[in-house]
């Protein structure tokens, strides 16, 4: 008697209409942030006048802009920051959400009035209604003070982001679709010829046979060990897209299997759920099943997955789930999971167990050693902890590109900092000002892919003017001088869940210029950096934060004191990166073609001072691929300057881990002295050393200190 029909479809309601909802207000707070995902504002905005934000995975075809539409992933977590404190709450539901958002001083709680009354003025208030169409009441509040203690709790609850392999945080390239062995073998060499690095090579559906995933089209990939192999023998990766949709069909070693075991979800009436996607009549395996789960990720060793290697790494699309046939492209509600479950009831969280059995078939294959690569557009709260996401199919016009930044924010505001765009956009044709823009962002962004449509032309770097392919070069070239630098901020991000791309005012809570800014953003506590996002401007204003505090431009190393907004120039060939003052970063100045041909490489410290002479970093090593780290063989270095000594102490002494790599080069910004020389000391010696001087700049270069990165030391300048 309660059923209900949408379009033509039909929900049977079997418990009949049901839902919850809690009315919660943040007195004290005009901002509140998270909730994703909606391609909107990193401030959340009053829904007031408009549709609530909406927590339900969708696959949505090119998305609006500016709007709370549900979009590929949902957490339902929100927080609220002010000058003094900042507040986290975790509604804990899987279900369809609804968050109503009002700001307001008047018609306030009798909390907020006693507020406005004890302070003798008004308070601001944000209010918030949640409602979820089934399940219990959950809450958890998270008290901070800090935005870094509400991040770290959160964390407690959810999980940090596993520590990725190296590769994965370098560049990759992807299309729907590279065509054949031939068109891959072309595509890699070219990164060759045109002096380009990169680490993955992506396939997208057309690789397979008849879009049966984990298989291959035998005329157009006839050799796929072979042509994995050869990418290895680069230090190269290869990618291949596996959905959770299984094609129907009687030969189909995965669906015959998983039909015999009953293995996939049930509909209402409890016969298997069948639907349409890619391949036509397909069934969707029920994740929530620990067994089931267990029996995918059986299916990565080389035996099971036939013509695949170690070398070969997953990307879990349309996982949402997407249903072609289904209301709003997705599975019916009163369909069946494990344990009795409605579909209704688990919906935001189906898309996160796929890849968690994907990542838990990657480690098996290795025998446990390795550790896994897995991408994933839908997302849930713990999504974290299987791999990376991104923000979908989005489209190659400039306000995509500008509104990329608030998404990834909001994203990594909520756990789930491997994060990422599609560089360059995925539908349309990029023009080569937005393609080269849209690189530069992409290389100071957590996951860092380009990726691009079916029906779109070809867009390689190296087919672009060469103007604009040299500064794409460079910039690739740039990410991966940096790439110390990130694996240094994802491992302190798997130790306490800290976003490594950040919003301004984590890192200057009391700045309130910086509350609802997200034209630019921080890279850990280091680098700020301020995206070009709009068509033809080669100027920009740039806020920088902190009373007189210095920030160095990265590539000229001039230096800009805040607090303040400043015009700084931004031809095509540059985008606006500032080192904070107080603050060391380790480099690598010797770009090779792939990440981990770079890994015995020398290392560059740059040392950005701040109005004291002094500044801290640190510097993560281990071998950049196992889980042998987890037993000690890591090394974590803290480097810190001060009276004109630069020091490197361990962080942990009881890490085990031995390195080739050495320091090449030392870069101090901000000197006001200008030594003559320089002496190092290490392992009871001292080695005299070299320096240069820019007194234009205030910079001075210690060249080849040469000593082993896996030693403590102390450099001191004369």
């Amino acid at each position: 008697m309660w059923e209900e029909k949408f379009k033509t479809h039909h929900d049977s309601k079997p418990k009949g209409p049901e839902s919850i909802g809690v009315d919660l207000s943040f007195v004290g707070f005009d901002h509140v942030y998270g909730i994703p995902e909606h391609a909107d504002s990193m401030a959340l905005k009053t829904t007031v006048n408009t549709d609530p934000y909406r927590l339900y995975n969708l696959d949505v075809f090119e998305y609006e802009l500016n709007n709370p539409m549900a979009l590929y992933g949902s957490v339902p977590y929100m927080l609220a920051h002010n000058a003094k404190r900042t507040l986290g709450l975790f509604w804990l539901n899987a279900a369809e959400t609804w968050v109503d958002i009002s700001s307001t001083t008047a018609s306030k709680t009798v909390v907020g009035k006693l507020m406005d009354y004890v302070k003798g003025g008004d308070t601001p208030q944000t209010d918030t209604r949640w409602v979820s169409e089934s399940g219990i009441i959950d809450i958890f509040v998270l008290l901070g003070p800090t935005a870094k203690d509400v991040f770290k709790q959160y964390a407690s609850l959810t999980g940090t982001t596993s520590l990725p392999p190296l590769f994965s945080i370098a560049y990759h390239q992807c299309r729907w679709n590279y065509n054949d062995e031939t068109d891959v073998k072309n595509v890699d060499a070219n990164f060759d010829e045109y002096d380009i690095p990169y680490d993955v090579l992506w396939l997208d559906i057309e690789h397979t046979d008849g879009k049966k995933y984990m298989t291959w089209d035998d005329v157009k990939f006839p050799n796929p060990i072979e042509m994995q192999n050869n990418l290895a023998a680069k230090s190269r990766k290869m990618v291949t897209i596996i959905d959770p949709h299984i094609k129907k069909e009687d030969s189909y070693h995965i669906y015959k299997e998983a039909k015999s075991l009953d293995y996939f979800v049930k509909n209402k009436d409890g016969n298997d759920y069948e639907g349409w996607c890619w391949p036509g009549t397909s069934f969707w395996l029920d994740f929530l099943n620990p067994v089931i789960r267990d029996w995918w990720a059986s299916k990565f060793t080389p035996e099971a997955y036939v013509g695949s290697t170690a070398n070969l790494f997953t990307w879990n699309d349309m996982n949402e789930p997407s249903v072609f046939n289904g209301p709003e492209v997705t599975m019916h509600k009163d369909a069946k999971h494990f344990g009795d479950w409605e579909h209704r009831d688990v919906h935001n969280i189906y898309g996160m167990y796929l890849p968690m059995a994907t990542a838990e078939g990657q480690i098996k294959r290795s025998g446990g050693t390795e550790r896994p690569f897995v991408l994933s557009r839908a997302f849930f709260a713990g999504s974290q902890r299987f791999g990376a996401v991104w923000t979908g199919d989005n489209t190659a016009e400039w306000d995509h590109l500008k509104m990329s930044i608030p998404m990834l924010l909001s994203i990594g505001m909520t756990g789930i900092t491997f994060i990422g765009a599609d560089v360059g956009g995925f539908f349309k044709n990029p023009d080569v000002e937005l393609q080269t823009r849209w690189y530069q962002a992409g290389a100071f962004q957590p996951f860092f892919r380009a990726h691009a449509h079916l029906d779109t032309k070809r867009r390689e770097p190296w087919l672009l003017p060469e103007e604009n392919m040299l500064i794409v070069r460079d910039t690739v070239r740039e990410r991966y001088a940096y790439l110390p630098f990130w694996y240094t901020e994802y491992y302190k991000s798997s130790l306490d869940g800290q976003p490594i791309m950040r919003p301004l005012w984590v890192e200057f809570p009391e700045d309130t210029d910086t509350f609802a800014m997200e034209d630019q953003y921080m890279i850990g506590s280091a680098l700020l950096v301020h995206p070009i996002t709009d068509a033809g401007t080669y100027s920009t204003k740039v806020y920088f934060p902190g009373n007189n505090k210095p920030w160095y431009d990265v590539e000229t190393h001039d230096v800009y004191t805040g607090k303040q907004y400043v015009s700084v120039s931004a031809p095509l060939s540059k985008i606006p990166v500032y080192q904070q003052g107080g603050t060391i970063i380790p480099r690598k100045e010797r770009v090779r073609r792939s990440s981990a041909l770079m890994h015995d490489d020398p290392y560059t410290l740059v040392v950005a001072l701040d109005n004291t002479g002094k500044a801290k970093g640190d510097l993560y090593i281990d071998d950049g691929h196992s889980f042998e780290y987890k037993n000690g063989k890591y090394l974590f270095v803290e480097f810190e300057f001060s009276d004109n000594k630069l020091k490197s102490r361990f962080k942990d002494y009881n890490q085990q881990f031995t390195t080739k790599s050495w320091l090449e080069k030392v870069i101090i910004l901000g000197m006001k002295y200008q030594p003559s020389s320089a002496k190092i000391e290490h392992g009871g010696t001292t080695d005299n050393l070299l320096v240069t001087r820019n007194p234009t700049t205030k910079t001075v270069t210690v060249r080849k200190p040469g000593v082993n990165m896996g030693e403590e030391w102390t450099l001191t300048l004369i």
